[in-house]
């Protein structure tokens, strides 16, 4: 499999080839991010029967500003296309309970090739290009198996492995910043960090829930499976930064001055121009409780 195989653009969620997977298979808890409870395997009461969502446009003005964070790889339309063959849970009901089973899984696979893709791209990492392109290859077979073969998948085992991997291209990429910060699983609930010099840092799996990272230059800083939600990333240069998803950006409070990489997208919730700075006695907004603490990366 050549490096091109799996652009990051095949890994975008297509929502009109899937069968709202993530809309039924998974489960809402009423709070902050969404307006009520939903069991796993329950279609969501705004589901409609062309599978398309029936407040997509307000979804947050609805109180679902979970769904507009969500990100599935593209595994929806995996799942739906190709693992079940273009059959949905409502034609076929005797696929309902496999194909939501096989969906998250394919979801933590698909999360997996987007990270080795942009590994594959990393320059200082070139000696380890060869170790990226088989376990890219081996976590797109992983996805691509039938539902029996998926649903066997040990996918902590297989996402440690490839963790190592991963964090092992990023120390080589990092290595031209000197004085790296290290902020591995670090809880920055509520930071400020405005204009701090975070280049080559390590925020792998950061809680950043509410940090003011406005200003902040995070070229080459390594966020993957950081916390974002409400953080103000408004100024902040991210252009290089590592592994930085769009989920995170949706989560995250950007502006029109937020520099962004070439493979994302700047929200259309956030600002067109430029947040106005504010005093210091002025605290970011957290958005809701304080969550739990993410898993280490």
């Amino acid at each position: 499999m050549s490096d091109t195989e799996h652009p990051l653009t095949v890994l975008q969620s297509d929502c009109g080839s899937c069968f709202g997977l993530c809309c039924v298979a998974l489960p809402f808890a009423a709070g902050t991010d969404f307006a009520m409870n939903k069991s796993a395997g329950t279609p969501c009461r705004n589901l409609q029967t062309d599978f398309s969502c029936g407040i997509h446009a307000r979804l947050r003005g609805e109180g679902f500003q979970g769904c507009t964070v969500y990100d599935c790889f593209g595994a929806g339309q995996r799942v739906s296309q190709e693992t079940f063959g273009g059959t949905s849970w409502r034609a076929e009901p005797a696929t309902a309970a496999p194909m939501f089973d096989v969906f998250p899984i394919v979801r933590q696979l698909h999360e997996l090739l987007w990270y080795l893709t942009e590994a594959l791209t990393f320059e200082p990492a070139r000696a380890l290009h060869t170790e990226l392109r088989a376990a890219l290859d081996e976590t797109d077979r992983l996805a691509g198996g039938t539902p029996e073969q998926v649903l066997a998948v040990d996918v902590p085992a297989h996402r440690q492995q490839v963790a190592d991997l991963l964090l092992r291209a990023s120390e080589l990429v990092r290595a031209a910043v000197p004085r790296r910060r290290e902020h591995r699983g670090a809880d920055l609930f509520g930071a400020r960090l405005r204009g701090a010099d975070l280049r080559g840092a390590n925020l792998r799996g950061a809680l950043l829930v509410a940090a003011d990272l406005s200003g902040a230059d995070l070229r080459l800083a390594d966020l993957i499976g950081a916390d974002l939600r409400d953080a103000d990333v408004s100024g902040a240069d991210l252009t290089t930064a590592l592994f930085l998803t769009q989920a995170q950006l949706n989560a995250a409070r950007g502006d029109a001055t937020t520099r962004l990489p070439a493979t994302l997208t700047r929200p259309t919730h956030w600002p067109t121009t430029a947040t106005p700075a504010t005093g210091p006695g002025n605290k970011p907004r957290s958005g809701g409780r304080r969550p739990g603490k993410p898993r280490r990366r």
